[in-house]
């Protein structure tokens, strides 16, 4: 059985309540309640909030990573690129260094006609005593003909082909070649030697002889024009006793690092053993 209230005390019981709800609400019962309520799903709310953040930083560093890294492969290209240029330049400017010293040393000798060759070979040993060059018989090359660089005399040519020449140093120990030592004009011979040493032999004893005398070819024996540079005299041994001086010397010519020379076309040497008295036959 349903019991009907009349209207007016619903309404006065709902403007009751209502007066209630309100006193209740300012003297902060409700806040307390909020709060208990409202706290954890904030706290749940900045943790979902974080993690969010947390992946979405962690997606982007990725990305940026990623970037960097190709960044970083793009510049290593880069540097590779410029690191070839910069080794074919320094190539460059060196041959041009080259070639400019064989012009003056062309022009400063100007008897001789000259072809420039390349190095396109060398003596495997340690001792270099020859090297080859890419020009040969077509080039009007023969054997013989001196090989000297940009500051003095190198070798000669001993064996040739059509396209190739090979050039024996003088620091080979079949080398004899007779010289001058400056500014005496003393006569001596250049020997080289298995270790490819040069020195000076049959030094008259009385000449006088100083480390930094300079070292000449002669042009005696045929075999060399005169006047081209060897090297230098670093040290001098006198033995008591002993027919001839001897001494050691520094080549002018870096054997290590021979990369083009200059063939002397223009002279022809001269083999004048069937005119020496040992040659004579009884």
């Amino acid at each position: 059985m349903n019991i009907r209230f009349p209207k007016s005390l619903r309404i006065l019981a709902i403007s009751l309540a209502a007066i209630g709800i309100l006193a209740l609400a300012l003297s902060g019962v409700f806040t307390s309640l909020s709060r208990l309520v409202v706290s954890p799903l904030t706290s749940i709310q900045t943790w979902v909030s974080q993690q969010y953040q947390g992946v979405e930083n962690f997606m982007s560093a990725s990305q940026d990573i990623r970037e960097i890294r190709q960044h970083n492969t793009e510049l290593e290209a880069e540097n590779a690129r410029m690191q070839a240029q910069i080794v074919e330049l320094q190539q460059q400017l060196i041959e041009y260094e080259i070639l400019s010293a064989l012009l003056e040393f062309a022009r400063a000798n100007p008897e001789h006609k000259y072809i420039g060759a390349s190095v396109i070979g060398r003596d495997p040993s340690p001792f270099l005593n020859y090297i080859i060059i890419n020009r040969g018989s077509d080039d009007g090359l023969k054997r013989g003909m001196p090989v000297v660089t940009q500051n003095g005399l190198a070798g000669r040519i001993v064996q040739v082909t059509a396209t190739g020449a090979r050039v024996s140093l003088i620091t080979d120990p079949v080398t004899r070649i007779n010289v001058r030592i400056e500014p005496s004009r003393s006569a001596a011979v250049l020997s080289g030697s298995i270790t490819g040493d040069i020195t000076l032999e049959q030094i008259p004893q009385q000449a006088e002889v100083n480390p930094g005398n300079l070292i000449l070819t002669s042009g005696l024996g045929g075999n060399y024009p005169q006047n081209i540079i060897i090297g230098q005299v670093t040290s001098v041994r006198n033995l008591e006793n002993a027919l001839f001086q001897s001494a050691s010397v520094q080549p002018v010519t870096d054997f290590d690092d021979l990369a083009i020379v200059l063939v002397i076309k223009n002279f022809n040497p001269i083999d004048i053993t069937p005119l020496l008295p040992d040659a004579d036959t009884p």
